[in-house]
């Protein structure tokens, strides 16, 4: 009956639940949203469903970035991370004049266990489109499925801290969104989050790189921490049962 409901409520603001059996060869199996994930935050932002927020792969805080505004316009207090050093100094100076946002120049690593990412060189940017220097990824073959050759790909070497680490380091004892844009280790990471800590906050991460195996398990995890879920774009919401789907526009 709870799952009519949530469905029906969904569907009326043009997203789709997804079930965890439609999802197959890495693909989430659901009609494209209406509506895109700046809508769906903008709702969330004006209703006062955020104070605190993380954000794991801030890039410069400006290029494909869903949150820079948001933060700005209502004052969040905010943790945001950046591995690439490249990336995390024009993070540093588009928000040098907000002292209510933390940044952290740290890949998150469930164990530590990662110390580099693989990059493209920034003396072939020009080869490629603009989305390029906000990817990195611990496995080179991402780079290269996104057309990057080999030849101009980098490793870096990155400082790595653990999420409850993070949140130990900053002091954060509420947490209302957890947004995740990492690569391909997007599950990893939120499966860890959910796995480590007791907070009950909206998760947000993009799902089209991820493993399915991963996926699968991720999506399991939600489930027994009685999250619901929805796709947007490339992305997927997942929110506690107990936090009302009021978003309407």
């Amino acid at each position: 009956m709870k799952n009519k409901f949530l469905k029906k409520i969904s569907n009326i603001f043009g997203y789709k639940l997804i079930e965890k059996n439609l999802v197959k060869n890495n693909q989430l199996l659901s009609e494209n949203s209406i509506l895109n994930i700046k809508l769906v935050l903008d709702n969330i932002f004006r209703k006062k469903k955020i104070e605190d927020l993380i954000q794991i792969g801030a890039n410069d805080g400006i290029a494909f970035d869903e949150l820079n505004f948001f933060i700005k316009k209502y004052k969040i207090k905010s943790v945001l991370v950046e591995p690439i050093n490249e990336n995390y100094e024009k993070l540093k100076k588009n928000f040098k004049d907000f002292d209510f946002v933390k940044l952290e120049n740290s890949v998150i690593s469930d164990d530590n266990a990662i110390n580099y990412l693989y990059k493209v060189n920034s003396k072939f940017f020009e080869y490629y489109g603009n989305h390029i220097p906000a990817i990195s990824s611990f496995d080179s073959n991402h780079l290269i499925k996104h057309g990057v050759k080999n030849s101009h790909i980098i490793k870096e070497k990155v400082n790595s801290i653990t999420i409850k680490n993070l949140l130990k380091k900053y002091n954060i004892t509420n947490l209302d969104l957890f947004f995740v844009d990492a690569e391909g280790y997007d599950g990893n990471i939120v499966y860890d989050f959910l796995e480590k800590t007791n907070f009950r906050s909206i998760i947000i991460f993009e799902y089209i790189h991820i493993d399915n195996v991963v996926f699968q398990k991720l999506i399991k995890k939600l489930l027994d921490k009685s999250y619901y879920y929805f796709c947007v774009a490339e992305c997927v919401i997942a929110f506690p049962e107990e936090k009302k789907i009021d978003i309407s526009f």
